[in-house]
């Protein structure tokens, strides 16, 4: 019977001398204590050694996935002709006793003799001592836990960092020449800046045209469109800038060949980084773009990192300062960091940008892991994720539209909004108003009959209540004048009505006249309290109520006119 254990260095093969201690496994250890002891137990037969670490690496992949690699099949083949074969692993063994025809044993005597190899393997292996099976297994550990989590050494995320730096700094270098180069030709042409707003155009067109003059007798049509051209030439003619010379003219071009030569490298630039960030982290560019992605990746350092961050610290990811400030005073904590650029939250509305922040960060987070740790190349998993974050983002703007509308919850029912819509039909429109241009005129409406009437009636209300108003206040000034007379002998209050006018300019010519006047209003104010008590008693009915209308208009002029003619009356008197 022999025994197949597996090394760092190497395949053993040991040959079991007393195969009845197997049976007793409870004891099986006791063989082990010494190497004297383990030496009778088992002696080694054959050793088949590594070639190198990628020949370890690729037997130690097949061992984990119960497969047979190559050099073992060779190594079984020459060593265990006839013989029974101890294998750890039950799976390994059945794929042996398949291709190679050799019986394999399994079972829990073959877990003991196992553990008492490994603890006395460096005594029965001549020349393997513990020091060197140490660096060797942690070497072969890494190996296999590196293809164990499918890592690729062309998946190096250090280019990613290294472009989306440079191609920031690109940015604001190409910024800072295209303006030095329109403020330097705007000296001599400053209505093109105004003309161009491109820089890159700007550049090729100031390097092309050179002096002003010459814009007539070019051709712009490679660079500017047709309008723009035209533009330019007929503004050329009557520019107010001012003349420059042949060698500053010459820097100008320089200056527009470095602004060229920027913007062509930044183009080849950035699709480097979308081909390796579609290679490197597919799931994650689909989610928030090539762009976004790589700030995420080259502020948490790598891709590994960035996939150990959960969905909180994504989301805020480039916010640090801010974070710490509001912590510090207690303000509100930002709601996003770099992930705030990704185009899904652009196009959130402004309350909904936190929501579909968080949500975004999530889905970011997963697919940041999928890229770093999975073993499949396509974009599934960020396809998937960005479909969820579009429906979330339809469902919260859906949401608002229907509270806006005001409709029951589930019965929302969001409709165009139209004026000429009937309220009754709401799927035919009615027919559009014709303009009324009288209406724009106020001359004709005082003129019209109807509004006449309305005048007149309107008087005649303000007259009736003037003489309800009088008659009361003549009653009570009466009363109070009567009282006083009796009491004392002072002047009374003089009042606003006319009667009481008349009454106070009548006191100095004497009593006898002041009597005779009091004694008219007295009688003027029964006549209207009579008048009064018959119309309201009339107004109850409703039978009668023109009627009782009628009679107290006539009341109110027979009244007025009594007055009149008392008026009328004392003037001559006088």
């Amino acid at each position: 019977m022999l025994a197949l254990f597996e090394t760092p260095a190497g395949f053993a093969l040991f040959k079991v001398l007393n195969e009845k201690k197997l049976d007793n496994v409870e004891d099986l250890w006791k063989e082990f204590e010494t190497p004297e002891v383990a030496r009778k137990m088992v002696t080694l037969k054959a050793f088949d050694k590594f070639e190198s670490t990628t020949d370890a690496l690729s037997s130690a992949t097949h061992l984990v996935d119960s497969k047979l690699p190559k050099g073992l099949r060779k190594f079984l083949k020459a060593e265990c002709a006839g013989e029974t074969l101890v294998v750890a692993d039950s799976k390994l063994g059945k794929a042996i006793s398949d291709k190679l025809e050799i019986n394999c044993v399994n079972n829990a005597a073959v877990a003991e003799l196992m553990r008492g190899l490994r603890s006395q393997l460096s005594e029965l292996i001549v020349g393997l001592a513990g020091s060197d099976i140490v660096p060797m297994s942690l070497g072969l550990s890494h190996s296999l836990s590196r293809y164990k989590l499918k890592f690729s050494p062309d998946k190096v995320d250090t280019m990613i960092v290294q472009a989306i730096g440079l191609l920031d700094d690109l940015d604001k270098e190409l910024n800072t020449y295209a303006m030095r180069v329109r403020e330097w030709y705007g000296w001599h042409f400053p209505e093109l800046a105004k003309i161009i707003q491109d820089n890159v155009q700007f550049a090729k067109t100031v390097k092309l045209m050179g002096i002003r003059t010459n814009a007539a007798d070019l051709d712009f049509s490679a660079i500017l469109a047709e309008e723009v051209e035209s533009e330019m030439k007929e503004v050329a003619v009557i520019s107010m800038g001012t003349e420059v010379s042949d060698h500053d003219m010459l820097n100008i071009k320089s200056l527009c060949d470095q602004v060229i030569q920027l913007s062509e490298y930044r183009a080849q630039l950035f699709d480097y980084l979308r081909s390796r960030m579609n290679a490197i982290a597919p799931n994650l560019t689909v989610v928030v773009g090539e762009l976004v992605g790589a700030r995420l990746i080259a502020h948490a350092g790598s891709l590994m990192n960035l996939a150990k961050y959960p969905a909180s610290t994504v989301q805020i990811l480039g916010a640090e300062k801010a974070l710490f400030r509001a912590l510090k005073t207690k303000h509100e904590t930002p709601k996003y960091g770099i992930i705030y650029h990704a185009s899904l939250i652009g196009q959130a509305p402004p309350k909904f940008k936190g929501k579909i922040a968080r949500v975004l960060a999530a889905k970011s987070a997963l697919s940041t892991r999928v890229d770093a740790l999975g073993d499949d190349a396509d974009a599934s998993i960020g396809i998937e994720s960005r479909a969820k974050v579009e429906a979330r983002l339809r469902q919260l703007e859906g949401r608002a539209l229907g509270k806006i509308s005001g409709a029951a919850k589930g019965k929302a029912k969001i409709e165009s909004y139209d004026k000429d819509r009937k309220k009754d039909t709401p799927g035919v429109l009615s027919a559009a108003k014709a303009y009324n241009p009288a209406a724009d005129s106020t001359i004709g409406a005082a003129i019209q009959p109807d509004s006449g009437k309305k005048m007149e009636d309107k008087k005649k209300k303000q007259d009736e209540a003037q003489v309800v108003e009088e008659v009361t206040v003549v009653q009570t000034s009466t009363k109070k004048k009567s009282k006083k007379n009796k009491t004392s002998k002072e002047e009374p209050d003089a009042t606003t009505t006319p009667v009481a006018v008349e009454i106070v300019q009548v006191k100095t010519e004497g009593k006898t006249k002041k009597k005779k006047v009091v004694k008219e209003a007295a009688e003027d104010i029964q006549v209207t309290e009579a008048v009064v008590a018959t119309t309201t008693s009339e107004l109850k009915s409703s039978k009668k109520k023109r009627k009782a209308e009628v009679a107290v208009e006539v009341a109110v002029e027979e009244v007025v006119q009594e007055k009149k003619k008392k008026k009328k009356k004392k003037v001559s008197e006088d």
